[in-house]
């Protein structure tokens, strides 16, 4: 093949567009390389988040280079990188970590544990490396949801060198407070003593290479939010809500909080978002409708996706096995794992447009 049809096809892989952030590839610069041998192409991508179950940009490629004249098959490879937030990599206040994700919502109930827990399966998954935190100190829910039950985790090292590794459940690298307490303790403890078991939780950790720390922060705006948005780099943030109203003012402070700290909140997640009867499938939005693509809009984020009111997330979850893990080809697991590789593609969009900034202790 001569060299105009070398361009031909680069100018056509130009113009197919990323599922997860609807920009073209020529708009995000994904490095390629491109070769023909005859009438055939092959196309090797490194796309910067991972994206091992889903096959939508291949086939969008496919599709577009079929039309080229001149070529009638295409082989396509999707790799991808995952790299550290500029800030960590000036900074590196947690060692071994890449990339911190806080997962947050302005009031209890909405599910944000249940997310939490599913989006960082989900991203392990499609094959990133990844790390849970529970950060919820007066009430952490991961080590049930993820069925560790009453596991502890191995200390290694003496003294102030001493670091916990973390306890390991369906591939996530996991710690949480719940691993180092009993069910029945109550955490009576003042601010003060929470933001700094927070951050022993997250220095005194031996993160093993992860790409993405998934941290479940606990409800509202508190001083653990406060310690961990101005501690620590945190990459970005998902806010999960319900559509209902009062929920909405909630997380709208959330919001608010993470922008006051510059943490950049890389979608929200609408919880509950509809109800289908299982008993003659009749769909109802009982809190409401639209709420969170109301909010993402407003605050010029995105809406990461809609999750049901379903009887099968919670009983999953209850059981330590949630969705993504229980039923990986259900519905629900399919929209977890639609939510995680949007949120993995604005993270690493983001990260390109970032710089390095400087980390300050919060007192």
């Amino acid at each position: 093949m001569s060299s105009a049809d070398l361009q031909a096809v680069n100018a056509a892989l130009d113009a197919v567009i990323d599922p997860n952030l609807e920009q073209t590839l020529a708009e995000l610069d994904v490095p390629r390389e491109v070769r023909l041998e005859g009438a055939r192409a092959l196309v090797e991508l490194t796309l910067g988040y991972p994206a091992g179950r889903d096959d939508t940009l291949a086939k969008r490629i496919r599709d577009s280079l079929l039309v080229v004249e001149g070529i009638n098959e295409v082989d396509v490879d999707l790799g991808w990188q995952i790299v550290a937030h500029p800030a960590a990599n000036s900074a590196m206040a947690v060692p071994g970590v890449k990339n911190i994700i806080a997962v947050a919502s302005g009031k209890g109930g909405v599910g944000k544990s249940t997310t939490a827990a599913n989006i960082a399966l989900a991203l392990s998954a499609e094959g990133a490396r990844v790390g849970v935190l529970d950060a919820d100190i007066y009430g952490p829910s991961q080590p049930q949801m993820l069925g560790v039950g009453q596991q502890r985790p191995q200390i290694v090292g003496e003294g102030k060198a001493q670091q916990m590794i973390p306890i390991e459940a369906h591939g996530l690298q996991t710690i949480s407070m719940g691993y180092l307490v009993t069910e029945q303790t109550p955490m009576v403890w003042r601010g003060p003593m929470v933001s700094g078991a927070l951050k022993q939780l997250l220095t005194q950790t031996r993160w093993d290479d992860v790409d993405y720390l998934i941290i479940d922060m606990p409800p509202g705006t508190g001083d653990i939010a406060l310690t961990l948005s101005q501690s620590v780099p945190v990459t970005g943030a998902v806010v999960v809500t319900t559509p209902q109203d009062i929920a909405l003012l909630d997380a709208q402070k959330g919001i608010e909080m993470f922008r006051k700290v510059n943490v950049p909140v890389l979608g929200v997640v609408e919880n509950m978002a509809i109800h289908v009867c299982s008993e003659c499938g009749h769909k109802e939005h009982i809190f409401g409708e639209g709420g969170g693509n109301r909010i993402a809009e407003e605050y010029d984020s995105a809406l990461l996706g809609a999750l049901p009111l379903a009887m099968s997330i919670r009983k999953q979850a209850d059981g330590g096995e949630p969705s993504v893990v229980a039923c990986p080809d259900s519905a629900e697991s399919g929209e977890y794992f639609a939510i995680a590789r949007r949120l993995a593609a604005r993270l690493w969009q983001a990260n390109n447009q970032a710089e390095p900034v400087t980390v300050f202790e919060v007192d």
